[in-house]
């Protein structure tokens, strides 16, 4: 009886001597998008542009304004629409507002000038990095009649690593917009 006990005892020391059992590290989700193909947006505004086929075209609440939706990214791009009446200043006023209503969240705020003199399109890119509520937003005017406004939007808790490969394939996709846009003569 005793023989089997340390027979048993011994067996299982043996088995058990190995390698130490390690957790496996969690894994990471890999979000892998398919490269775009642009077709131009066509309307009854002041204004075209070439977006992702990857995204959809829903209009908003007002004339002219639109969502761009990534749904398989819970995403939307919110393109706005005014036209200037002698208040330029003021539209460019709200837009920066917008913006910086996110400092609280966002890390940084990188700003970028735009200019395309002989498609009279200017405007001001902006990414936010950090846990901001919109990572990408921007503006578009002429300076004399038309003003264009877009912000990106994800539907669920801003979580910046998490994020990245979306928000990079739409910030790819809004500079597409911004090199596309056009007026309407």
């Amino acid at each position: 009886m005793i023989k089997k006990v340390i027979f048993i005892f011994v067996s299982l020391l043996l088995i058990s001597c190995g390698k130490d059992s390690v957790p496996k590290p969690y894994g990471e989700l890999r979000l892998e998008y398919p490269a775009p193909r642009y077709q131009k947006f066509e309307n009854n505004c002041a204004y075209t542009f070439e977006y992702s086929d990857f995204a959809t075209i829903t209009a908003a609440k007002k004339p002219c304004w639109y969502y761009l939706n990534y749904p398989q990214m819970k995403a939307k791009v919110f393109v706005t629409y005014y036209p200037i009446q002698n208040d330029f200043a003021e539209h460019i006023k709200e837009a920066e507002k917008m913006v910086y209503e996110h400092t609280i969240k966002a890390s940084s705020i990188d700003t970028k000038s735009f200019e395309y003199p002989e498609k009279k399109v200017y405007g001001n890119f902006y990414e936010l990095k950090g846990q901001s509520a919109s990572n990408l937003q921007f503006y578009i005017t002429d300076s004399t009649k038309h003003f264009v406004t877009a912000y990106l939007y994800f539907n669920t808790r801003p979580k910046p690593d998490s994020l990245a490969p979306a928000v990079n394939y739409i910030k790819n996709d809004m500079k597409h917009l911004l090199d596309s846009f056009e007026w309407k003569k």
